[in-house]
C-alpha cells in the first residue's frame, strides 16, 4: 500500500502548480531579469548576491501578487478567451479564495522584504507599479482604450528602474532610458499578439487595437513603433552608458525586429504575426543580456567610465 503521505503531496502537487501559475511566472521572470540589470547597470562592480536576492525576491513577489490580482479581476474575461480559458480561475483549478490569498500573502512578503532589506523608495515605487498594472490598467485603461496597451506600458517599463532604486536609494536619467526602451518595446509586442487574438479579444469585448480601428491600422503602428524602438535602443550608447558592445548588438537586434513588422505589414498572415510576437520576447530579453555584457566588458577592461 502507497504511504498516505506520499499519496497526499502527489495529489496536492497540481494544485499548487496551479496555484503558483496565478503569479504568472514567465512573465514575473521577465520582470525580474530587468529589475536585476537595473540594479547591476548602477553598479560599477558587483553588487552583494544578498542585494540582488532579496531585491529579485521582493519585486518577483510583488509582481506575482499583482498577476493574481489581474487574473481575479479578469476571471470572466479570460474564460471567454482561448488563450486564457485554462488559466487557474476560469478553469476551477484555484478558488477565489484562494487565489485572494495567493495575492495578499506575496504582495506582503514582496513588500515587506524591500521595505526592511532594501529602502522605502524601492518599496513605494514598486507598489505603484504594480497597483498601476493591476488596477488602473486592468480596471480602467484595457477596457475603456485602444491605447490601454500604450499608457499601461508605464508599469511593464519600470522594473529596472525599481532595480536602480534598490541599489542607489535614488532614481537617476540612466534607468529612465531603459524605461523608455521597455515602453516603446511594448506596443508592437502585444499589437502583433492582439492581431492573431482579435477574434477572441472582440469576443471579450476589449477594444485592442486590431477590434477598434482594423488590421491594417495595426500593422502600420507596429512598423512605425518597430522603427521608433530602433531608435531608441541606441540612447544608451548615445548618452555614454553603453559602449560599441552594446550598439553593435542593439543594432542587429532592431534590424531583425524591424524586418518582422515589415513583413508583417507586406503579408498579413498569423505566422507572420505570431513570429513577430515571439521574436519581440526574446529581442528584449538579447538587448538587456547586451547590455550588461557591455557594461562589465567595459568596467573590467578600464576602458571607460559608465557612470
Amino acid at each position: 500500500m502507497n504511504n498516505p503521505t506520499q499519496f497526499l503531496s502527489g495529489a496536492m502537487q497540481p494544485h499548487l502548480l496551479s496555484l503558483l501559475s496565478l503569479g504568472k511566472p514567465r512573465v514575473v521572470t521577465l520582470i525580474v531579469f530587468t529589475a536585476v540589470i537595473g540594479m547591476l547597470i548602477a553598479t560599477p562592480g558587483l553588487p552583494s548576491p544578498t542585494l540582488v536576492f532579496l531585491t529579485a525576491a521582493g519585486i518577483g513577489l510583488a509582481a506575482s501578487s499583482a498577476a493574481a490580482l489581474n487574473c481575479i479581476l479578469e476571471q470572466k474575461i479570460d474564460a471567454v478567451m482561448a488563450r486564457t480559458l485554462r488559466r487557474p480561475l476560469p478553469s476551477d483549478a484555484v478558488s477565489i479564495g484562494e487565489a485572494l490569498a495567493y495575492a495578499a500573502i506575496t504582495g506582503v512578503a514582496g513588500l515587506g522584504i524591500l521595505y526592511v532589506y532594501i529602502n522605502a523608495l524601492t518599496m513605494w515605487l514598486t507598489l505603484a507599479t504594480f497597483m498601476g498594472y493591476a488596477l488602473v490598467y486592468t480596471l480602467l485603461l484595457k477596457p475603456l482604450t485602444p491605447q490601454n496597451i500604450v499608457l499601461g506600458g508605464a508599469s511593464g517599463a519600470m522594473p529596472p528602474v525599481l532595480g536602480w532604486a534598490a541599489a542607489t536609494g535614488t532614481v537617476s536619467p540612466e534607468p529612465l532610458l531603459l524605461f523608455l526602451i521597455i515602453f516603446v518595446w511594448t506596443p508592437p509586442h502585444f499589437w502583433a499578439l492582439a492581431l492573431y487574438r482579435s477574434d477572441e479579444y472582440a469576443a471579450a469585448g476589449i477594444p485592442m487595437l486590431p477590434v477598434t480601428h482594423g488590421m491594417p491600422f495595426t500593422r502600420r503602428f507596429i512598423l512605425l513603433y518597430s522603427v521608433a524602438l530602433a531608435a531608441v535602443s541606441v540612447l544608451p550608447f548615445a548618452t555614454g552608458q553603453s559602449g560599441i558592445v552594446y550598439l553593435i548588438c542593439a543594432l542587429a537586434l532592431s534590424t531583425r525586429f524591424v524586418q518582422h513588422a515589415w513583413r508583417l505589414n507586406r503579408d498579413p498572415l498569423d505566422i507572420n504575426a505570431i513570429r513577430a510576437f515571439r521574436f519581440s520576447i526574446k529581442y528584449l530579453a538579447l538587448l538587456f543580456s547586451a547590455l550588461i555584457i557591455d557594461h562589465y566588458l567595459f568596467v573590467y577592461a578600464g576602458q571607460v567610465q559608465l557612470f
